[in-house]
């Protein structure tokens, strides 16, 4: 039972343990940290690395559970967002093919962080065809024998190398590594499976 985080859009590392694993546990018994990729998210932009963030309400005065947290919904932050994957993505291969069904997750309203994280992964297991068992956590383990956790750390993102593949400005800024899960969807489309199936194991720190 590999143990991780859930995150917004999870970068590929992410993906890549959820296909090897398969029984997934997520980890809601954590105290929030801000710099995160619980709430944030990178894609591959015009102008190169681009961050896709979730406002919240916290305070570092009173410690609250990932799983308390409260989306800030006083800036138009999902429009926001979708105008910018319309902006990296539309002349990719495959974002009109899967446009409809991520749209709706931005023209909802959505208060609680977590149950939209799950609605973000549910939608991009849908797309790629990923059959994904997974449980909550009961309690909080500081040490577990399939321990992924260290991947929620936004830092992580360029540790861990992925296999490079055709991204849309390629040509301008070279591959940049280990983007959300959406830069992999939209430019490999129905290989997206077969490229995580393909992909070395990510092993676990305990």
């Amino acid at each position: 039972m590999s143990l991780i985080y859930p995150s917004y859009f999870p970068n590929i590392a992410n993906y890549i343990v959820f296909h090897h694993s398969r029984k997934i546990c997520f980890e809601v018994q954590d105290h929030y940290q801000k710099q995160t990729f619980r709430n944030r998210c990178y894609i591959y932009g015009a102008n190169g690395l681009m961050g896709l963030h979730i406002p919240v309400h916290y305070t570092q005065k009173k410690r609250q559970k990932t799983s308390d947290i409260i989306i800030d919904n006083s800036s138009p932050w999902k429009v926001n967002h979708w105008k910018s994957l319309e902006s990296a993505y539309r002349t990719s291969p495959f974002f009109e093919f899967y446009e409809d069904d991520l749209r709706p997750l931005f023209e909802n309203k959505d208060d609680i962080l977590l149950p939209f994280l799950y609605k973000c992964m549910n939608a991009i297991n849908l797309c790629i065809d990923l059959d994904l068992c997974y449980i909550e956590s009961n309690t909080f383990e500081k040490n577990h024998p399939e321990d992924f956790r260290f991947l929620i750390n936004a830092r992580s993102k360029n540790e861990i190398k992925t296999t490079p593949y055709i991204q849309v400005f390629q040509n301008k800024f070279g591959y940049l590594n280990n983007l959300s899960i959406l830069d992999l969807l939209f430019n490999l489309g129905p290989d997206t499976l077969r490229y995580l199936e393909a992909h070395p194991p990510i092993e676990p720190t305990i």
